[in-house]
């Protein structure tokens, strides 16, 4: 996942000599949560015990972009990723006041990361490998019955992103952040009617320092990626017999600029939006599939491009 995403780590864009005119361009945020979830987020889809989640994402894009949109000065900005994550979540029968706590953790894998910039990846290279742990305590609130069923259920966690992944300061793209990140979040589902529902998940992400920095940021002790929020946003409708369909989208939008040496840098702060259709089937209440697309749009200091994702749900 740097993701990231899941979006994804990647390190100045350095130009090469007298090919092209000189690009000093950084991607610093670390891979977050962007379209992962999606559904009916705000719960947990069948009660108390073990959860098991595979995730399967494909990104491609064919844009890097800077701080004004536009398409990095190379001859191709082409980035091509695939990643694996396993989850594992735990919801206990542990109560407080009218909620139950929880812990979930998660493992990506990057299975695949290819980079062309037109000239032999002088410019830009990538890694695959195993990318950050993720772990987060949450407290599940039980949901707001109504006379049809429920209308509201809300979920708030808190994640650390630890860095634990492969990370290589002479590589542009790692599937690790270098840096321990807290990512905490709330997440809620209303139901409209019993078919129509809206769900959201709210991030906010502060990064610690990165003390081995990417070499293509010159002699320096550190970097400390800024600040950020994002969110996943979701409408669907249950057709019944298993089935939901609906529209899903993400966000991001850095809120402070990274620091270099402890000083703040300016024109890097990155941004993302994206929307696209998403289905689930629900085999029974212990195991759900779900599908989503996403096309990026508005992108700023990072990839635009599009992904397809697929999760698979059980609970034992």
């Amino acid at each position: 996942m740097k993701t990231n995403t899941l979006n994804l780590l990647a390190g100045p864009a350095i130009a090469a000599a007298l090919l092209i005119s000189p690009v000093s361009q950084a991607y610093d945020l670390p891979v977050v949560n962007l379209g992962l979830t999606s559904f009916l987020d705000g719960g947990v889809p069948a009660g108390p015990g073990l959860y098991a989640q595979a995730y399967y994402q494909s990104y491609s894009a064919s844009k890097l972009k800077d701080e004004n949109g536009d398409a990095l000065g190379l001859p191709k900005t082409d980035l091509d990723y695939q990643v694996m994550v396993a989850q594992l979540t735990w919801l206990s029968t542990y109560r407080v006041g009218n909620a139950s706590l929880g812990i979930n953790a998660l493992l990506p894998l990057v299975t695949s990361m290819d980079v062309d910039d037109g000239i032999n990846n002088m410019a830009l290279s990538a890694q695959s490998g195993t990318g950050d742990v993720l772990v987060g305590p949450f407290i599940q609130f039980d949901p707001v019955m109504g006379a049809a069923g429920p209308k509201f259920v809300q979920r708030i966690e808190l994640q650390f992103n630890l860095p634990t992944g492969d990370y290589d300061a002479d590589t542009s793209i790692n599937p690790s952040a270098n840096a321990l990140s807290f990512n905490p979040y709330w997440a809620g589902t209303y139901w409209f009617t019993p078919q129509w529902t809206a769900s959201a998940r709210l991030h906010y992400l502060y990064n610690s320092k990165n003390t081995d920095p990417a070499t293509a940021f010159g002699d320096v002790d550190s970097t400390q990626a800024g600040q950020a929020i994002h969110a996943n946003l979701a409408v669907s409708r249950d057709l019944g017999k298993g089935w939901r369909l609906g529209l899903n989208g993400y966000f991001l939008e850095q809120i402070t600029d990274t620091k270099v040496d402890g000083k703040a840098v300016s024109g890097r702060k990155e941004s993302v939006y994206a929307v696209g259709p998403g289905a689930m089937y629900s085999f029974s209440a212990d195991n759900h599939i779900v599908a989503n697309g996403y096309r990026e749009f508005g992108a700023e200091n990072r990839p635009e491009g599009s992904r397809v994702q697929v999760r698979w749900i059980h609970h034992f």
